[in-house]
């Protein structure tokens, strides 16, 4: 097990850009960038044994600050929609930026801790990116402190360890954005990958994104991936919710949430043979299946356009700052953030 370090450019105020690859015994790395804290690269064998970059990004470490699509990043302080981009927090109403119609994605989309350069600390199979955030800083309260610990494993599994803290109560809801196409980054469209996901309930949402406050079965829709089924067979069914979204792009409701960590959702692509495992300590996942990546030049001279890659975008509920009914999202003082989600590459042969 080993850790490489190597230049990967310039930050915009003259900063270096570094990349850090982890490398296993057996020929799997993982290659992530202070940028966003943004997972770079993944590389890992197919059924034959064949390696290829599974994960959605870019060359150089600038690029990072143009990533409309969020490749590969830490999202925070907040992750996913707030409606009408404020909430009101102990008789206080924060205002957040309004990027996403009336409503907020993301935190915000240039200054948000995606675009935010992370200090660095190399462990023997782990990188460790931290930061340090203002109180006021995007509308939120609070002087918060935040870090993500990538470390991979001898069995191939990449473990994210977040943690986060705050001298006032605020909201702390952090993820990692990357797109995986588990044929090789390069290689078009995911309609064909198999989905599982250990889910039985969804958060409908509204035309924008906006999450009703229902927690509704997905039982005899579209949105039923309880058992394995090809991402492409109904994305394109004329059901309100895909229709909203252009396909998949929703929160589903982890079963059993408990806080532990929990096998949720198992992917594959057929014709490479790769799988992925998904667990998590949190209670939801975002299933976004690249709806709106829009046409744009990537790693090696590939070309991303729509539906080029997916995420899974461990998480707590998008509104959850507006939906008491939702779990909660509000850390602070002895309350600390915490949550693991661990990916887990291997075959099918």
């Amino acid at each position: 097990m080993s850790v490489t370090v190597s230049s990967f450019g310039t930050y915009p105020d003259g900063r270096e850009i570094t990349l850090y690859t982890i490398s296993n015994e057996i020929g799997m790395q993982v290659s992530v960038t202070n940028v966003g804290a943004a997972i770079v690269r993944i590389l890992c064998p197919d059924r034959e044994g064949a390696m290829a970059d599974v994960v959605l990004g870019f060359d150089k470490g600038g690029d990072y600050m143009r990533n409309g699509s969020f490749f590969g990043v830490v999202i925070g302080p907040n992750a996913n929609r707030v409606g009408g981009a404020a909430f009101t927090l102990e008789g206080t109403t924060y205002l957040l930026d309004k990027n996403d119609g009336e409503n907020n994605l993301h935190s915000h989309k240039e200054k948000g801790w995606h675009k935010r350069l992370w200090e660095a600390k190399t462990g023997d199979n782990s990188v460790t990116f931290s930061l340090e955030d203002g109180d006021g800083s995007l509308g939120f309260p609070g002087n918060r402190k935040a870090a993500v610990t990538y470390s991979l494993s001898e069995d191939n599994a990449l473990k994210l360890h977040y943690h986060g803290s705050s001298d006032r109560t605020t909201v702390l809801n952090l993820t990692n954005h990357t797109y995986f196409n588990l044929d090789g980054h390069d290689s078009g469209r995911i309609e064909d990958h198999i989905l599982q996901l250990k889910a039985s309930r969804y958060t409908p949402a509204d035309a924008g994104s906006i999450p009703t406050g229902e927690i509704a079965p997905v039982e005899g829709s579209p949105m039923d991936f309880t058992r394995p089924k090809r991402v492409g067979d109904e994305i394109d069914a004329g059901f309100e919710q895909l229709r909203f979204a252009k396909g998949y792009d929703h929160n589903w409701v982890i079963d059993g949430w408990d806080g532990g960590l929990r096998h949720f959702a198992t992917l594959e692509a057929p014709l490479s043979g790769r799988i992925m495992q998904v667990y998590t300590t949190l209670p939801g996942v975002q299933f976004y299946a690249g709806n709106f990546i829009e046409r744009q030049e990537g790693k090696d001279g590939a070309v991303y356009d729509f539906r080029a890659g997916l995420c899974l975008e461990t998480q707590y509920f998008p509104d959850s700052v507006n939906k008491p009914e939702f779990p909660g999202a509000f850390f602070g003082g002895e309350k600390e953030y915490e949550s693991v989600t661990v990916y887990r590459f291997g075959v099918v042969r």
